[in-house]
């Protein structure tokens, strides 16, 4: 008596779900405090025998865990307890809780078999509601085996209620029991001929997933489904139709004639959008081979492309986005909406007309195209800036720059993308600077002179996404010194003050830059006072522009420059960068000495200095090429290397180089420490290439050797090459370039002429790809998890279809046998014999002609298809 008059107490006090709600509104702070007592009070009340109590403790505890993820996973049992009640009110929350909470490894869910079953056999319909909502949430193997027979009875409902929710759990039995499949498809197939619209939806939207897992599977249900297709007035039903007939046409294209002229009545009809859209789309997706549907399609399209609704203009263009592959002329019809839609609110619209303006991109329009997107680009939010910039990156370098002609032009567009305000893409403009400058021999006279003007611009140096930018043109501005009109400038640029501002992995370069300049004038200079005294450096000009002419004031005044420059960064605390300056600065003042004290040419020690200088010419005159994304794999393993052994522990050295970087989603941070690990190795192998070999043998015969030994791994010299003979274009002085390349950045006097050879770009093999494209890898073929369920519906629809066949070969059999008989008999039944073989043959060409397309386990295509 004591306990029951416990539990209506705690009944009468107990607070409900709004008081809960109320409290916590009510919570300005302390909001973990309240949830915390509000946890204990549930356990106290969720203990009580009264059902009411226990209920609402349990519903409590379900608004918990869904809106502030609390565990309620200790009150399973409990749940169990609140669906076994005889009240509506509380069954509804108990199987709540059990939806919300339980799983394949709950310890007592085996404990609700008998609870579901007894629900599922009820007279309340809603009662049977909860059970199959309940079994389309957490329903297991050994759940959907137990109650197969159930759901095939409910599929048979007179409750249009029932029924519809039958249908919809047959996708969770089916999948955690494919034997369902041999029980309840029938049934399932029979509901398609409802005239009930929403058993209709349910039993469509069910047949709609089951395409999207397995078309082949579905095939012979066509004739079902074109039925509805001609005859439903339900858009959402007809909108599940054509997504099946979508998936079904492109594995049967005899079906596709068949349904073509439905779809097309019905975009020729409809005022409904989604529907008309579905329909564009299933035509231009599944049947773009029937012309007539297709320009009915595209005029539709139009349709969508003029709406103010940005929802429906970025409907129209995602669908212009699937036409692009096949029917490209289409796109380029409705280029001005495309265009237009740049300039939309909506940011969703103008990425989706920036990815169809790109898949029109070719050689003859880039310069057109980039000139509008670079407009754009001024003028844009960070974000899509970014976006214009990244996708004129990846088309312009595709297939290695399969579509650019001029690359003069194209490297001055690279120039001017770092000058837009809101660039972010310093690393792919980078890459694309120095790839173009291994590639392209002759465009390394424009690369040195934007260089020279990225070099120039202090607005870049504020900017730390476009540091990589100018650590290329410094190494541009250093490798390719040859081509360049006054290397005074370039080493005043180099070392100018403002590169304080500037991170010490690109100042190394910057230092390292200057140090080629430098011995390229001194080899110039000793070349010119002695021709004879350095046949190496002779060799090195010999492709490129007239050597400049040094005098003794013009060399005292280059070293000059650099020493000052050099003798701040000498005491940085940098080790690479000390190191670096310290080590021209030393170099420098040993030649300065040899040629203040004017010694006399023929002298020991300036010959010596002058052969240095030409074997440091030497060493940096060696042409760099690209490397082929599969040169590792080509290099073979040395006998006895364990890679798995030896190199276990490199990820837990590496491990922050090693991992991959996704540009869009890393940050600064990241960026900025990908960028220095990626350029300090890169130093590190140029610091290496320039340090002094051993004098004998000459750095010249030494690569020599290297290339004899390993020729496979090397390119073939341009040299060689007769289309790179062309010399190189005289350029204007530096100071003049910068008014050259400012004028109109995105429409150069210089467009891409047809007329003019392009020129010769050095290519590795398939596996070589541009860094900025990404390739989407082909993933290998695994096991499917519907692979099982597939097969269950196959051998379903097939169970007719082996009836038939084997019927045919019993009688195949007896008319063997009996023709047997007859040839032991006489010969008067000869031609009755003939007669039933040709019979026979009849019957084997119409049954070959049934089953066209398939193997013996297929089902024969639908008569309507014949």
């Amino acid at each position: 008596m004591s306990s029951s008059s416990n539990s209506l107490m705690d009944n009468l006090f107990q607070r409900s779900l709004e008081d809960l709600v109320k409290g916590f509104r009510l919570q300005l702070l302390g909001e973990s405090s309240f949830i915390s007592k509000a946890l204990e009070e549930i356990r106290r009340e969720i203990k009580a025998t009264d059902l009411s109590t226990k209920s609402t403790a349990l519903h409590k505890l379900s608004y918990l865990a869904a809106l502030y993820g609390v565990d309620m996973s200790w009150a399973a049992f409990h749940a169990v307890e609140v669906v076994s009640s005889s009240r509506f009110q509380h069954k509804r929350i108990g199987y709540q809780a059990i939806t919300q909470s339980f799983h394949d490894q709950t310890s007592v869910l085996l404990l609700i078999t008998n609870q579901v079953r007894k629900d599922l056999n009820s007279a309340n319909e809603y009662e049977v509601s909860l059970a199959l909502e309940c079994l389309a949430r957490i329903g297991t193997h050994d759940l959907a085996s137990d109650f197969t027979p159930e759901v095939f009875t409910l599929l048979g409902s007179s409750k249009a209620f029932v029924r519809k929710k039958a249908i919809g759990v047959v996708l969770r039995v089916f999948e955690k029991y494919p034997d369902a499949v041999k029980v309840c498809f029938k049934r399932l197939v029979e509901n398609l001929e409802s005239s009930d619209p929403q058993i209709l939806s349910a039993v469509v939207g069910v047949f709609c997933e089951l395409a999207a897992k397995d078309p082949q599977s579905c095939l012979p249900l066509a004739p079902e489904l074109y039925k509805v297709l001609v005859d439903s007035r339900n858009n959402w039903v007809l909108i599940k139709v054509l997504k099946i007939f979508a998936k079904l046409a492109s594995i049967e294209p005899r079906l596709g004639k068949k349904v073509v002229e439905p779809i097309c009545e019905h975009m020729r009809r409809s005022v409904a959008k989604s529907l008309v859209f579905e329909c564009v789309r299933t035509v231009v997706s599944s049947l773009s081979d029937h012309e007539a549907a297709v320009k009915l399609a595209v005029a539709k399209i139009r349709e969508f492309l003029v709406e103010d609704d940005p929802n429906l203009k970025y409907l129209g263009l995602n669908a212009l986005s699937i036409v692009a592959p096949k029917h490209l002329l289409a796109v380029l019809e409705n280029k001005e909406a495309i265009v237009k839609a740049l300039s939309d609110e909506d940011p969703n619209v103008k990425l989706e007309a920036l990815h169809l303006l790109m898949a029109m991109v070719n050689e003859d329009n880039v310069s057109e195209i980039s000139k509008i997107l670079m407009n754009y680009a001024l003028k844009s939010d960070p974000f899509f800036c970014n976006e214009i910039i990244f996708s004129v990156l990846s088309a312009c370098s595709r297939n290695t720059y399969e579509i650019i002609v001029d690359f003069d032009w194209y490297l001055c567009l690279l120039g001017e993308m770092a000058r837009i305000p809101h660039c972010q893409r310093g690393e792919e403009i980078e890459h694309q600077l120095i790839d173009i400058g291994l590639r392209v021999r002759d465009a390394r006279p424009q690369l040195v002179c934007v260089s020279w003007a990225l070099l120039i611009d202090p607005a870049l140096l504020g900017n730390l996404f476009l540091h990589p930018i100018l650590s290329a043109a410094a190494w541009a501005s250093g490798e390719y010194v040859e081509f360049s009109k006054n290397p005074y400038e370039t080493v005043e640029a180099l070392l100018q003050p403002r590169t304080g501002l500037l991170p010490p992995f690109i100042k190394a370069i910057y230092i390292h830059s200057a140090f080629k300049v430098l011995v390229f004038c001194l080899g110039s200079y000793f070349s010119a006072s002695d021709p004879t005294s350095s046949s190496l450096a002779q060799e090195s000009s010999s492709g490129s522009s007239p050597v400049n002419t040094f005098t003794y004031e013009s060399i005292m005044k280059l070293m000059n420059v650099i020493k000052l420059g050099l003798e701040p960064l000498s005491e940085t605390h940098d080790v690479e960068v000390q190191e670096r300056a310290k080590n021209v600065l030393g170099f420098i003042g040993s030649i300065k000495q040899e040629l203040a004290e004017k010694v006399n040419p023929q002298d020991n020690e300036t010959e010596s200095y002058r052969v240095t200088t030409a074997f440091m010419e030497d060493v940096f005159s060696e042409e760099l090429g690209p490397v082929s994304a599969t040169a590792q794999e080509k290099v073979c393993i040395p006998d006895g290397l364990m890679l798995t052994e030896n190199l276990g522990d490199l990820e837990d050295i590496c491990g922050q180089f090693l991992k991959p970087v996704e540009l869009d989603l890393v940050s600064y941070t990241d960026k900025i420490s990908f960028s220095v690990s990626k350029l300090r190795i890169r130093d590190q192998q140029e610091a290496s290439s320039s340090s002094s070999p051993p004098p004998e043998p000459a750095a010249a015969s030494l690569l020599a050797e290297h290339r004899k030994r390993h020729g496979m791994y090397y390119l073939t010299s341009q040299k060689s090459d007769p289309e790179s003979n062309s010399t190189p274009s005289d350029y204007p002085p530096a100071n003049d370039l910068a008014s050259k390349i400012s004028m109109d950045p995105f429409n150069p006097k210089r467009k891409p002429n047809q007329s003019k050879p392009r020129p010769v770009v050095v290519k590795l093999d398939e596996g070589d790809e541009s860094r900025i494209t990404s390739q989407a890898k082909t993933k290998p073929k695994t096991v499917n998890d519907d692979e099982t369920l597939s097969q269950a519906i196959q051998s379903a629809l097939l169970v007719k279809s082996k009836g038939k066949e084997k019927d045919k070969c019993e009688k195949n059999s007896n008319i063997v046998l009996e023709e047997e008989r007859l040839r032991t008999e006489n010969q008067q039944n000869i031609e009755k014999k003939k007669k039933k073989k040709k019979k026979n043959g009849e019957r084997s060409s119409i049954k070959h002609r049934s089953r066209r397309r398939s193997s013996s386990e297929q089902v024969d295509i639908p008569d309507f298809l014949l």
